[in-house]
Order: structure tokens, then sequence, then C-alpha cells
């Protein structure tokens, strides 16, 4: 696996809210029914995500979690540094302490490449393109889209930082 479940339920929560809602508020609730993300779970996650400034949340009428940026402006490498860590693709496959092009383990070399690979599509592969995807396919196997039934505020997406 190239991450970890709480990653995993991080970028199908927020594929789910971008399809959705891409510029306003989602209730938890709402994400998580009909499917299997674990509401509470999920909750501590989008914590995470509002804390380091990719979800911002709001209480009352209208509020719950939103996009602090475009879906577009949100590769998957963003989300995966949040919850995981891009450290993670930089260890030994195999688990070696001490593993580089000096002391490589058995599998450095196949892992490598496979890992500049994985970087690469975490980096191009945005929300938006999630989104889409996940629409689509959903179209093509008959799948309604979800509808949220609550009011949402539009957001304000955050100046991007330079």
């Amino acid at each position: 696996m190239i991450y970890s479940n709480a990653c995993a339920y991080a970028i199908r929560a927020l594929t789910r809210l971008t399809m959705v809602r891409p510029d306003g508020y989602v209730l938890l609730d709402e994400l998580c029914e009909g499917t299997d993300l674990p509401r509470h779970f999920v909750a501590k996650i989008f914590q995470d995500l509002v804390r380091n400034g990719l979800l911002v949340s709001a209480k009352g009428r209208g509020g719950g979690f939103a996009l602090a940026r475009p879906p577009q402006d949100i590769p998957l490498i963003d989300i995966m540094s949040i919850i995981d860590s891009k450290d993670d693709l930089d260890s030994c496959v195999v688990g070696m302490a001490k593993c580089d092009d000096d002391q490589p383990c058995p599998q450095h070399e196949e892992w490598k490449n496979l890992r500049g690979e994985i970087r690469k599509f975490l980096e191009e592969t945005n929300l938006k393109t999630m989104a889409d995807t996940l629409n689509n396919k959903m179209q093509i196997i008959g799948e309604p889209a979800p509808i949220f039934k609550s009011k949402s505020k539009p957001v304000k997406y955050n100046a991007p930082s330079n």
C-alpha cells in the first residue's frame, strides 16, 4: 500500500466532498452517509486537515467542512504529507534502517524507480481530477452522484501563500 488507511480515508472523503460541493461546506454526517467511511475517524482526520490549512470549518447553519483552496490546487501529495508523511516514500521498502545507493537493500533499485513514479502520480493528481474521474465512473455504472440536502455557505478560499 502506498499510504495508510487514514490517508486513504482522507483522500476518499475529500474526493467525495469535491464531487458534491467543491466550493461550499459539507456536514460530516452527510459526507459519510451511505459510505463505509467511519464518521468518528474521518472527523479526527478532518480536524488535522483544518489545523494544517487544507480544510476550513464553520459552525452553525450552512457550516461544516470545506476545502481551503480550489480542488485543482490540492494534489494528493499535500494530503499524504499531512496524514502520513512524504518521508514514508523515502524509507526502505523492506524496512532496513539504512538503505541508499551506497548500501542498498535487495529491492532498492526496483523501489527507487517505483517510488519516483508514485511521487509523480501523487504530485500531479489533484482532488478535482479525482472527483471528475469518480463522477465519470459512477455514471458509467449507472450509480447516481451523492446529493447533500443541507444548505451550504459559499467558501472563501485562502489566498495562496508565496
